[in-house]
């Protein structure tokens, strides 16, 4: 009887082991997979530029200077962010870099392949506003520095972060280099009905040496107009191949609506009104009022020279640099409507805040001046922007300037190639091209 207990006993803490062994061995494979699920989920994500909050301001960030204001360089070399606190309060920032896919999801390189050095830095190079009536505290960074270097070509996203390790805003910027031509020239569309409205770009990549290895798969096309990310196309497969030049001559997948000019006005020197302004008032603030502006949708073309929705912070009030002696103004925005739109949304559009659509520069009605209205604070200097609608939350860019095929636009070109030697996509060459020279 007691041998036969002790064989029940033992019967039973063997199926006890096992069911130990088994809930074990099921956690750490649901662990795995929620690592390797976590992992995919992270690669597939697409990573977006984080605004910045209302108290920073005038965020410059550019290369050299044959790319006007757009975040763009060759490998080595200076790629400079500037922006202010309006806080004035010297407070700390630190920057962090990452590097990614041509389609700006993670890609699988390690810091140290892409970066020498250390990042996640505080920025050391700061200024306080001088004679200005409002205080801010303008932050510097050059990359490379004598902290940190870039390795490799391609996408990367520069973050800024608070002591807290919160994240304050982001921008996207490109490294590449110079081993393949591109030619590109703008066209006008062969269908008629859009003759009049859009424009084609037509392009051509050659390496500098060798040859491009299956060029189907591993060659990756953005076109951007006028260096804005909302604007660009992607997806574009090489239609030819001529020896080791492949060409892209397509008609429809290329084409942009040509758009319109955009407005424009200088605040350098806040004493006296200058083109486009009607007033200037000093107050607590400097305060800057435009001219009414009324919509174009169905208005003749009239050339007009701008910056592409650009903007340059100058000043002439005093010498120095204007990075820190340049002041703010409160300048106010008005749209002519004798109707309000319905459900529809304006907004003031630009490179002033990385041309986003948020609550600070969106328009609101004024029936009594049967007028659009919008305030936005302003550092001097030379400013473009246009009208811009969001209906039924789809995003019309020319729902309010109208489109034309004769507007001068500028188109960015990037050419990325994954080679099968390196885990990352790299940026092979570049080509820029403008819609002033509009071929038929």
């Amino acid at each position: 009887m007691f041998n036969v207990f002790i064989i029940i006993c033992e019967f039973g803490q063997n199926n006890m082991n096992n069911y130990i062994y088994l809930t074990l061995r099921n956690k750490i494979i649901f662990f795995y997979l929620m690592v390797l699920l976590n992992s995919f989920l992270t690669r597939a994500q697409t990573v977006f530029e984080y605004a910045p909050p209302i108290h920073i301001k005038s965020v410059q960030f550019f290369g050299s200077n044959k790319y006007g204001s757009f975040p763009i360089v060759e490998l080595g070399e200076k790629i400079t962010l500037i922006f202010d606190d309006l806080r004035g309060e010297e407070t700390d920032f630190y920057y962090k870099i990452k590097h990614f896919n041509f389609d700006w999801t993670p890609s699988s390189l390690f810091q140290n392949e892409f970066i020498e050095g250390l990042d996640n830095l505080r920025i050391e190079n700061y200024r306080t506003s001088f004679n200005t009536l409002q205080n801010y505290t303008n932050y510097r960074l050059e990359i490379p520095n004598e902290n940190i270097e870039l390795k490799v070509s391609g996408n990367y996203l520069l973050e800024i972060y608070n002591v807290y390790d919160e994240l304050v805003f982001s921008r996207k910027f490109c490294v590449y280099e110079n081993i393949s031509n591109v030619q590109a020239s703008v066209f006008r569309p062969q269908n008629m009905n859009i003759y009049n409205t859009h424009q084609s770009i037509h392009f051509a990549v050659t390496p500098q040496q060798g040859a491009l290895i299956n060029p189907q798969e591993n060659v990756f096309i953005r076109l951007l107009q006028n260096w804005q990310w909302d604007s660009e196309i992607i997806g574009l497969k090489p239609q030819y191949f001529s020896g080791k030049t492949i060409e892209y001559r397509y008609e429809l997948p290329s084409q942009f609506e040509g758009g319109n000019e955009y407005y424009f006005f200088d605040t350098k020197d806040l004493r006296i009104t200058s083109p486009n302004i009607s007033y200037i008032n000093k107050a607590d603030l400097y305060e800057t009022f435009l001219n009414v502006n009324t919509p174009r949708f169905n208005q003749e073309y009239i050339f007009n020279q701008d910056i592409n929705g650009g903007f340059e912070i100058r000043n002439v009030m005093r010498p120095g640099d204007p990075n820190h002696e340049a002041d703010y103004s409160y300048v106010y925005f008005s749209l002519a409507t004798n109707y309000k739109l319905n459900d529809d949304e304006i907004y003031i559009y630009g490179g002033f805040n990385n041309f986003n659509l948020d609550d600070y520069n969106r328009m609101y009605y004024n029936p009594s001046l049967e007028i659009y209205e919008g305030v936005l604070l302003l550092k001097q200097g030379f400013y473009n922007y246009k009208y811009v609608l969001k209906k039924n939350g789809k995003f019309y860019k020319n729902g309010i300037s109208g489109t034309h095929a004769l507007t001068e636009n500028e188109y960015l070109i990037l050419v990325y190639y994954r080679n099968v030697a390196y885990q990352y996509d790299s940026i092979i060459g570049i080509g820029n091209t403008s819609s002033f020279n509009l071929r038929n």
